[in-house]
């Protein structure tokens, strides 16, 4: 191709919408059109916006109004329709695009996680890929003894699946369980060809060095294991009957004044602001205040819906949910994503802030969420005379833990009151 103005051969490696050679030569052509009064040429339009197919049709001008929208860098822009025309070119009709293909056939230039947005917006994704964790879970099994790697490969797959009697389990747990027990695993396996010639006392001997919540832990993820195994009948007797673990080693105490005072100091970030108001006022635990979405806020009536259950919105709280929503307009005007608290990495998505985005800002107060959750809890049990019901009614949370909040608060009045001077 040539230069439109000078006719010199234009490089290879060029944009696809350069029509000349060089600036000067644009902007002589440019001045030539205004004394001849010649209109000015129409833009250059990505092929995939004008192609005969109506599926390619349709979804480049869908991944155009996204990054209108969603505020895409242009050439983000350009490199999804390249990549909708790789994988949407001589689609059979009625079928959909493999994830596979999506991850393997665009270049390594285009977005993969904007595709994706695009073609599940109009229905022409489909997921053929195995999750990450059944991946894991084939892994980290193979490495076991023969023995074990049938029994223990089932287990976890019913942990992540569930079965008619248990429901799935979350990928932490199953991680959790089997980080719990592997090194015990390994210990029997160079004793034992099976995980059925594990005796009681082999439980003990490795229960033994364990204490809190590690024991805990370890002691829920082997009975787990064992009564699976036993109700599958992978093993003749059940190892872990009657086994209970030692309750986890924390204490419920109210915030030290140096505590208060260090968050109040640290608290400058409108985000952090926004998580220790919820945490301090409304018990709010991580995953509810990372969850929480534009609809769930009503600031007008002071209301709001943390996991799904309505409560009162506090002036700390109030205040602070301003204060972020009027910097989340003026930062990330076109975003979509419809939870409260986004970042700049999930402005241009729909998914929520990640854990670490919690654990970050709250690393800077030297104190957790679950931390100040707990003494918001606490303190309402002081003030209202040790209620469990009242507790229960208030937070959303089980019986026996409004118990346990009940008695520590029981316990610190009655400290209260024998230390009062008596006239």
């Amino acid at each position: 191709m040539n230069c439109a103005h000078c006719g010199t051969s234009l490089p290879e490696k060029r944009r696809r919408d350069q029509v000349y050679c060089s600036n000067a030569c644009s902007a002589r052509a440019s001045e030539r059109r205004r004394k001849d009064g010649q209109p000015v040429p129409p833009r250059w339009r990505h092929p995939a916006l004008t192609a005969d197919d109506p599926v390619l049709r349709a979804a480049a001008r869908h991944a155009q109004e996204l990054g209108q929208v969603g505020g895409w860098n242009p050439s983000t822009t350009r490199c999804v329709l390249d990549g909708l025309v790789t994988v949407l070119t001589s689609l059979p009709a009625g079928e959909r695009v493999p994830l596979s293909e999506v991850r393997a056939r665009p270049q390594r230039w285009v977005s993969r996680p904007r595709l994706i947005e695009v073609l599940t917006d109009l229905d022409l994704l489909h997921d053929d890929s195995a999750p990450a964790i059944r991946s894991w879970i084939d892994r980290v099994t193979s490495h076991l003894a023969p023995g074990f790697i049938n029994p223990v490969r089932q287990w976890l797959l019913v942990l992540l699946n569930g079965d008619t009697r248990s429901r799935p389990r979350s990928a932490s747990s199953i991680y959790v369980y089997f980080g719990c027990i592997r090194p015990f695993l390994d210990d029997w396996a160079a004793g034992y060809d099976h995980l059925r010639e594990v005796t009681r006392s082999d439980i003990r001997t490795a229960l033994g060095p364990l204490s809190g919540s590690r024991r805990a832990t370890a002691t829920s993820a082997m009975r787990s294991l064992f009564g699976f195994a036993k109700k599958r009948g992978l093993i003749f007797s059940n190892p872990t009957t009657g086994l209970k673990g030692r309750p986890a080693d924390f204490a419920l105490l109210p915030m030290a004044d140096e505590e208060i005072r260090a968050i109040e100091q640290q608290a400058d970030d409108l985000a952090g602001q926004v998580i220790i108001a919820l945490a301090a006022e409304n018990a709010a635990r991580t995953g509810a205040i990372r969850h929480l979405t534009l609809d769930d806020l009503d600031l007008a009536n002071r209301r709001i819906t943390l996991a799904g259950r309505p409560q009162r919105l506090g002036d700390l709280s109030h205040r602070a949910l301003r204060r972020w929503l009027h910097h989340r307009r003026a930062t990330w005007p076109h975003t979509t994503n419809p939870h409260v608290l986004i970042s700049d990495k999930t402005a241009h998505g729909t998914g929520p802030i990640s854990q670490q985005f919690v654990t970050s800002r709250m690393n800077r107060t030297g104190c957790s969420v679950d931390r100040i959750r707990k003494d918001r809890i606490l303190h309402e049990a002081l003030a209202g005379g040790a209620d469990p019901l009242h507790l229960s009614l208030v937070f959303g949370i089980s019986h026996s833990t409004a118990a346990r909040y009940s008695a520590v608060a029981e316990h610190l009045l009655a400290d209260e009151l024998d230390q009062t001077p008596q006239p």
